[in-house]
């Protein structure tokens, strides 16, 4: 499984045709990805794939206090209500702990539209986990509180410098949960993330776009710019695609 994180339209067709399985549908992924706009997530419902809509009211830190979390809620209706399949949350106490109860009242709120859609919301935990000071027990919390994966670099900056938290984190959840490693992330790094025993990855294959100097003085556009590559998207998934290939011809052959 191949999630893509997008930004706007324009990276949703690159995901698509570079054979993306999954979105993960963002505004402003050069601070690490906010909501997207309505706008956004009402074109990416008619999509082909299935979209999780990341749910971050700000850049920062993950703590959020009642006024953010009425925005989170809110924002999570619109998705639900949109059609989207999947929302992707976090929350974090001063500490470095999950904030369980946060999280525990936007899950609640996600199960309660499920009798009103076709299939229920799917839950993804996003990088908050990384903030998290005891990582082995925000993974217990993850699962008590009904998360169906966790998006997570395994507390490094990339999941490659974290690849054996992350498998440690694999063999802790033993199957009762998904990880799913993000950051920094393509075809050269992939093969020794998968060691790990994911069975998703999670990308951007975002390539640098040259930008008018004018609007960036402007600041109408950062300095360096990044777009979703199709090329890139294809690249990552053939190195997905190869093993299940090798597999189901060693069972053809048997």
């Amino acid at each position: 499984m191949l999630e893509i994180c997008v930004d706007d339209h324009a990276g949703l067709d690159a995901a698509i045709a570079g054979g993306a399985d999954r979105i993960e549908l963002c505004g402003a992924l050069a601070i690490g990805g906010i909501t997207p706009s309505a706008g956004l997530i009402a074109a990416a419902a008619a999509v082909s794939i299935p979209v999780h809509a990341l749910l971050r009211p700000r850049g920062g830190d993950f703590v959020h206090d009642a006024q953010e979390e009425a925005i989170l809620a809110a924002d999570l209706d619109q998705v639900a209500t949109a059609g989207l399949a999947g929302i992707v949350i976090g929350a974090t106490t001063a500490g470095g702990a999950l904030d369980e109860a946060l999280l525990a009242r936007l899950i609640a709120r996600a199960r309660g539209w499920n009798d009103r859609r076709a299939t229920p919301l799917s839950i993804t935990l996003h990088r908050a986990f990384d903030r998290c000071v005891d990582q082995p027990a925000a993974l217990e919390t993850a699962i008590a509180l009904g998360f169906d994966r966790i998006l997570t670099s395994g507390g490094a900056v990339t999941a490659l410098a974290g690849r054996d938290r992350i498998a440690a984190l694999v063999g802790q959840a033993g199957g009762r949960i998904g990880i799913l490693p993000g950051s920094g992330v393509n075809a050269d790094t992939a093969p020794a993330i998968l060691t790990t025993g994911v069975s998703e990855l999670h990308a951007s294959c975002g390539v640098p776009v040259a930008q008018d100097p004018a609007l960036v003085a402007m600041g109408f556009s950062p300095a360096e710019a990044r777009r979703t590559d199709a090329a890139a998207v294809a690249a990552l998934k053939a190195i997905l695609v190869e093993p299940a290939r090798k597999l189901r011809l060693s069972k053809t052959n048997s």
